[in-house]
């Protein structure tokens, strides 16, 4: 009989590419996944591994063994979910994971509404890096995640993970309040020959301002790299550069600047392990972060100051 804890290892050596990998990613030691998978191998009564020096490459036995490995988890987990749902309320933790901006402008209202609704379910908020996601899902560390991706800059695939669009939201060029590009003329392209402030290097939010630039024709001359928007306003109302904010990211806008909307959105979606969508639980919270979701313009919206 095979083991569905080192099929689970299996599948994360044939997503990850190595043991240490694998062991990093499950808080374990390298040389406990070398043994969970050897036990494995004599259960499956074939060579799934290759071993060269120090490397190891799955055969097409083991490859086939890791897709029927994540067919498995799937199913284990709209198994847990179909219980889940047989049971009367809804109660216990729920591990949910966010992005720095989406925890601000959204997950207090959908938390309220959790609260009121189910009192007794405990959810439990942490920030998380976009690079963290998949292994933080698939280790069971969280059970939902908020993910974001913009237009020129779309998501990587997730194996092993499901995702459901929460809302869509404008990008807009961050400036002084002076004197407009003409109308008709792309906003960014008038805005070439001026600093620009973007996200750290890495960073989501750093590659769309770089492929905006460039889809406008030029490369920009980045002068700050800032992540967190309240100071990247701040810094655009100093006169220190121009730079692009999704609406959510408008928060306590200076006087001093003016939105104006770009050809640029950002969407926002929900991921969580592939059949976990129908636990309750995660079902309740998707519910509550659409309802927090619905659209509200920001401080002070257009190409002028309304």
């Amino acid at each position: 009989m095979l083991d569905i804890r080192r099929l689970r290892l299996l599948r994360e050596l044939a997503l990850r590419g190595t043991i240490a990998a694998v062991a990093e990613a499950l808080a374990f030691s390298p040389s406990a996944v070398s043994q969970q998978l050897a036990v494995l191998e004599r259960e499956a009564g074939v060579p799934l591994l290759e071993r060269t020096g120090r490397r190891v490459t799955l055969t097409p036995a083991g490859q086939g063994l890791a897709r029927h490995a994540e067919a498995l988890l799937e199913r284990l987990e709209r198994a847990s979910a179909e219980l889940a749902a047989t049971r009367e309320g809804l109660a216990g933790p729920l591990l949910i994971g966010a992005f720095p901006t989406a925890a601000r402008a959204l997950l207090p209202a959908a938390l309220t509404t959790l609260a009121r609704v189910w009192p007794d379910l405990e959810p439990t908020v942490e920030e998380i890096d976009a690079a963290d996601v998949p292994e933080a899902l698939r280790a069971g560390d969280l059970d939902v995640v908020l993910v974001h991706e913009y237009d020129l800059v779309p998501g990587d695939p997730l194996p092993g993970l499901e995702t459901e669009a929460v809302m869509e939201e404008q990008v807009y060029l961050a400036e002084l309040d002076r004197k407009p590009a003409p109308p008709g003329r792309d906003p960014l392209l008038a805005r070439r020959d001026a600093p620009w402030i973007m996200g750290k290097r890495g960073t989501l939010c750093h590659s769309m301002a770089v492929r905006a630039c460039e889809a406008a024709g030029f490369r920009p001359r980045v002068r700050h790299l800032v992540d967190e928007y309240p100071t990247v306003l701040a810094l655009v109302a100093a006169g220190q550069g121009v730079a692009l904010v999704p609406r959510l990211g408008v928060i306590d806008l200076p006087e001093e600047v003016r939105l104006t909307p770009v050809r640029l959105r950002r969407r926002i979606s929900v991921a969580y392990r592939s059949g976990g969508g129908r636990h309750p639980a995660v079902a309740a919270f998707t519910t509550a972060l659409k309802r927090a979701a619905r659209p509200q313009p920001p401080e002070r919206p257009g190409p002028a100051r309304p």
